[in-house]
């Protein structure tokens, strides 16, 4: 059997990731943990063939960083991220740290134990697109990337002029951006613009703001 490490602090999905692997011929659930803070210590204790782990994870741990320094010291188990934030940068930056593979939780139990069969096998399997979603008055394949970037600092708490320097654009231009981004949903401010786009999981900020 092929022994599988479920990080997730949601108790439903984890209940129902669970039932996934259980069902399973091929797969045995020999762990389940809420922050992927625990992860590598788990696997450096217990034989682990494959991680099924979340971005957002308990103690505000971040699965994708995990998935990295597991990369880096026990680089033979298979690293498969699955979350439900829709949030487009989370391939790239799964991508760069050396995930295996990436997936969707609405996904069918067929097609994750089949993502995972695939990942046993030597693939790497990402999906094409981000999941579209509505936010206001719009939905989330509407906004361009650098709109992304600017809400994604937006939600971090930044203001205009650190935005402007970190992305080397002027004020004038992230005013802009945020405008069009308020048009375009129908919120009336940018706080109302930033808790609705965390909230629906456009975009996920886990850098605090620079003081």
């Amino acid at each position: 059997m092929i022994q599988v490490l479920l990080v997730e602090d949601d108790p439903m999905a984890r209940q129902l990731l669970e039932i996934y692997v259980n069902k399973s011929e091929t797969y045995e659930l020999v762990g389940s943990v809420e922050s992927a803070l625990f992860a590598e210590v788990f696997c450096r204790t217990h034989p682990v063939d494959v991680i099924l782990m979340d971005v957002c994870t308990a103690m505000n741990a971040n699965g994708i960083d995990a998935a990295q320094d597991i990369k880096k010291h026990l680089p033979k188990i298979k690293i498969i991220i699955i979350t439900s934030q829709p949030e487009c940068s989370f391939i790239d930056r799964a991508r760069e740290a050396g995930v295996d593979s990436f997936w969707y939780k609405s996904a069918t139990a067929e097609e994750i134990i089949t993502v995972m069969d695939r990942t046993l096998a030597g693939e790497s399997i990402y999906p094409d697109s981000t999941p579209i979603l509505k936010i206001g008055d719009t939905v989330s394949e509407r906004f361009s990337e650098r709109e992304l970037e600017v809400l994604r600092l937006v939600v971090a708490g930044e203001t205009d002029a650190v935005i402007a320097e970190k992305l080397f654009i002027s004020m004038a231009t992230v005013k802009t951006h945020i405008q069009n981004m308020k048009n375009r949903t129908g919120f009336r401010n940018r706080t109302e613009l930033a808790v609705k786009a965390r909230e629906s999981g456009l975009v996920i900020c886990d850098q605090k703001p620079e003081e």
